[in-house]
């Protein structure tokens, strides 16, 4: 779940993957679609994930938004922008409800490419936030490249601002920069409430963590919702 810095009102959620192995126990995403990718599978595996978060998107209220995460094989994938727009379709969800979330690791080869298919989906409504930001190399090139509508700090940006004065004068730095490029900022890793306090403070405009809430099913989700 995500919630709105300004009221702590839940605005949206992010679409993660896990799988109750019957052997394994409990996977998560990448490894899910590292079995996935060696049996040949990723592609259909991607479509079915996108389709079944966007059809219960769909039914949410029309203030909230969907994130999904897209790969560095998704992005290299001439395909993956008719497959996004065909799951938009079939599901119902308007491209303007959803967020696609992308890595820098993804980002790493042909980044004019990407910024050509990144803007053709964003001419269709889509938000593109640049997902984990802090916990790569923060290549500065990307935020003048990419058609990008927020940042998405790694909870390494977050979980010191309480303590440290010089992880929080990073943060304003950050908060600064995404100001005068006129970003969205998103805090991840938000745990305790004096850290969403904080977040709060400095003007962040959406956090998500575990303070409200962890990975939940999509019929908890509705719960919250519903109050």
């Amino acid at each position: 779940p995500q919630f709105l810095c300004s009221t702590g009102a839940l605005t949206g959620a992010e679409a993660l993957v896990r799988w109750q192995h019957p052997e394994q126990g409990l996977l998560a995403g990448d490894r899910v679609f590292a079995l996935a990718q060696d049996a040949g599978l990723a592609g259909k595996l991607v479509r079915h994930v996108y389709l079944a978060a966007m059809k219960a998107a769909a039914a949410w209220p029309d203030d909230h938004r969907l994130s999904i995460n897209a790969t560095a094989r998704d992005l290299a994938d001439p395909s993956y922008p008719a497959m996004l727009l065909e799951c938009l379709a079939v599901s119902g969800l308007p491209a303007g409800r959803l967020t696609l979330e992308i890595t820098e690791q993804a980002l790493v080869d042909g980044l004019a490419q990407t910024a050509r298919m990144l803007t053709a989906l964003t001419d269709q409504g889509i938000a593109i936030a640049l997902d984990d930001f802090g916990a790569g190399f923060c290549n500065f090139r990307y935020l003048k490249a990419l058609p990008l509508a927020a940042l998405k700090l790694d909870r390494s940006m977050v979980e010191g601002i309480t303590t440290d004065r010089r992880d929080l004068a990073v943060f304003r730095a950050i908060m600064a920069m995404a100001r005068a490029l006129d970003l969205r900022v998103i805090a991840e890793g938000i745990e305790t409430e004096p850290q969403a306090a904080a977040v709060r403070r400095e003007g962040c405009d959406l956090w998500q963590g575990f303070l409200g809430g962890a990975a939940m099913t999509g019929a908890a989700y509705r719960g919250l919702i519903e109050g």
